[in-house]
């Protein structure tokens, strides 16, 4: 796996312990193309940057080393985290995004995300979980890398989690409606088991945390809305993430 050094001024000049690294967060770079997004990445006056930029065609880029914060995360929150730039390694992944006309990403690019990824979990010991895409930290603000990201393919190649429901349960349950206030309090304790955040009671905040965790868990359908299909999946995973605590 080639890795080709084209370093951004933007990050935290004193080093990071190792041990300090728990977390890989996935981006879209969300601009017109690869050039832009490497211009942006490295202008020290956008204040943005991100450890690695994965290119349409697989290329990787190592923009700040991983002993250093890059300015990736922004506000976030994840379990019982904040700020995660401090805790993470960002990865950008080439594509226009939503605003400029989203696109399923390229086969080389995922290939290599896998291989970086895999590298980085070995070398920091970064559990499944804790692999996380802008939206789930953010999502309030972001909604990247999208529901055309393969959080399924990437969890079953041993990167990140994925449920074991069963897929036409799921189709028949979707839309239905979650009815008892009982139900409706334990999802959102099996999201806050996951590692999404609620700091306040914001319906604002509550709607975007839910389409955050459709976008990733349940692309077919993404309305913020609670359903039986997103509290079993909910269920599901917070089960799963219990027994191999």
């Amino acid at each position: 796996m080639k890795i080709i050094n084209l370093f951004s001024p933007n990050y935290n000049r004193k080093k990071r312990l190792t041990n300090s690294i728990k977390f890989i967060v996935i981006h879209y770079t969300g601009m017109q193309s690869e050039r832009e997004s490497i211009k942006k990445l490295r202008d020290s006056k956008s204040n943005v940057s991100s450890h690695y930029l994965i290119s349409r065609n697989g290329l990787i880029y190592k923009l700040v080393k991983e002993k250093h914060v890059a300015w990736h995360a922004g506000h976030s929150r994840w379990g019982g985290y904040k700020n995660l730039n401090n805790n993470s390694i960002g990865i950008e992944l080439v594509n226009k995004g939503h605003q400029f006309g989203y696109t399923s990403f390229k086969k080389e690019q995922i290939s290599n995300l896998l291989k970086l990824c895999k590298k980085l979990v070995k070398k920091y010991n970064i559990k499944a979980r804790n692999i996380l895409g802008h939206s789930d930290i953010s999502p309030i603000r972001k909604i990247d890398p999208g529901e055309k990201f393969p959080w399924k393919y990437l969890a079953i190649k041993g990167i990140g989690i994925w449920h074991d429901c069963e897929s036409n349960l799921l189709r028949r349950c979707r839309r239905l409606k979650v009815r008892t206030k009982q139900n409706k309090n334990k999802f959102l304790k099996n999201l806050k088991n996951i590692g999404y955040c609620f700091p306040n009671n914001g319906k604002n905040l509550y709607i975007k945390t839910v389409k955050a965790f459709q976008r990733r868990f349940r692309k077919e359908l993404i309305n913020g809305i609670l359903d039986q299909e997103c509290f079993i999946i909910a269920q599901n995973l917070a089960n799963k993430l219990q027994k191999s605590s």
